[in-house]
């Protein structure tokens, strides 16, 4: 066997771990994100091949030094200044690809790209802000490629669309005493489409790919704010059209000794497009709801406040393939905060790795693990458009965290 047929061995089995460890990025990934998008499954040179795999991921962010509305401190009412900012999450993901005919081949798949949960609890100085918070998403996908010969290897343009659908609650507390909360419910959907380009030289395991995912355009947000009795009841509300981020990442990977893969990606995410939501009862004027702002007459009834500004992620890793059976890999990644003075979500550092098994030539079995830290800081008051302000209702600081998570997945070609 000559080294060149060496090397595409191992590019094959490390880059299945490769795909592990970019199945850790929901582990500390900034915005919503949390499986984000994957079309390596589309790569893979098997006629049919399907995927199914799942990450837990375990945040550990703890607010500490918490102040209610104007740095009130409601101690002396049983009131907590810490509380525990993040929830364990489950990130699954299932597809199936195939080669329609010689060259072209086309994949289906489902995932969860966004979400967000926290529930740090009506007892803490922070509750006008938040008692829980838990955002979903469900994302179905097709993307098709041609490849053709280019020189020594293979050029590929991909195309797709996709399908999402973003449904969620807000709690908070709306009055201290006596205690009452209040609790918005909100849905929406809509279409994405994906283009990018890859050159491939499988004989090296060398693989260049750019890949642009669309904005998502949510112009049917609705649901209900729900207040206690003596406040209105439950009403239905409507938001102004946002859009989920577009996206750019460009991966890359090549054999660089017998038995032995690199790998890298950068990636960019346009989460500034999501700052403040507006919300309104059903029946109030769109030009009253949305124009002017907070301070012009804006008849807004409440909003969802994320104030980000654009992710960006790179990572890095080895790969080496022991035998037939046994492969591993290691990924260093860095993600920058997309919180800046409003929001938990500062600069996280994370190592993962992993190991694939392959008991028959088409079956392959993968399990994966990662730690990273979650960089420190304080969310406060961050200044909007139209004057608007974020943060006003609660303060808190939050030091250096750890998040961990696992992964399993399961390959079967045909």
């Amino acid at each position: 066997m000559n080294i060149l047929r060496l090397k595409a061995l191992a590019g094959a089995g490390c880059f299945s771990i490769a795909l592990m460890g970019a199945a850790m990025h929901p582990a500390h990934a900034g915005g919503l994100e949390r499986g984000g998008y994957d079309i390596d499954l589309l790569f893979d040179p098997a006629p049919v091949a399907t995927e199914a795999e799942a990450t837990y991921v375990m945040p550990d962010r703890k607010y500490k030094n918490a102040r209610g509305p104007g740095g009130a401190d409601f101690s002396p009412l049983g009131f907590s200044t810490s509380a525990d900012g993040a929830e364990p999450y489950w990130v699954p993901r299932i597809g199936v690809k195939a080669q329609v005919v010689q060259g072209v081949d086309c994949m289906v798949d489902y995932s969860q790209p966004w979400g967000a949960h926290t529930a740090p609890g009506s007892t803490w100085n922070g509750a006008f802000s938040n008692i829980e918070t838990d955002i979903k998403s469900n994302n179905y996908a097709a993307t098709c490629s041609y490849k053709f010969d280019a020189g020594k290897g293979q050029l590929r343009f991909i195309g797709g669309v996709f399908y999402q659908d973003i449904s969620g609650f807000k709690e908070s507390l709306v009055n201290l005493l006596p205690a009452l909360t209040g609790r918005v419910d909100l849905e929406a959907s809509g279409w994405g489409w994906r283009a990018g380009v890859a050159y491939e030289i499988p004989e090296i395991a060398l693989r260049a790919s750019l890949v642009y995912n669309s904005q998502v355009k949510l112009d049917n947000i609705s649901g209900t704010l729900t207040l206690p009795a003596i406040l209105g009841g439950a009403n239905p509300i409507y938001g102004a059209t946002q859009h989920m981020p577009d996206s750019v990442e460009l991966k890359l990977q090549s054999g660089i000794a017998p038995g032995w893969l690199a790998f890298g990606s950068i990636k960019w995410v346009n989460w500034s497009v999501l700052q403040s939501v507006p919300i309104c009862y059903v029946g109030t004027a769109t030009s009253d709801c949305f124009t002017g702002g907070p301070l012009s007459g804006s008849q807004q009834v409440t909003s969802l406040d994320l104030m980000y500004r654009d992710g960006w992620t790179v990572s890095g890793g080895i790969g080496h393939k022991f035998n037939d059976q046994w492969s591993a890999a290691g990924q260093l990644t860095w993600d920058r905060g997309t919180s800046h003075g409003y929001g938990a979500q500062t600069d996280t550092w994370t190592l993962g790795g992993g190991v694939a098994y392959t008991p028959q030539p088409n079956i392959e079995v993968r399990l994966a693990g990662a730690i990273g830290v979650m960089t420190s800081g304080h969310s406060g008051i961050v200044n909007g458009a139209d004057g608007f302000q974020a943060g006003t209702d609660a303060s808190y600081d939050f030091g250096n965290d750890l998040v961990t998570a696992i992964s399993g997945g399961v390959k079967i070609k045909f």
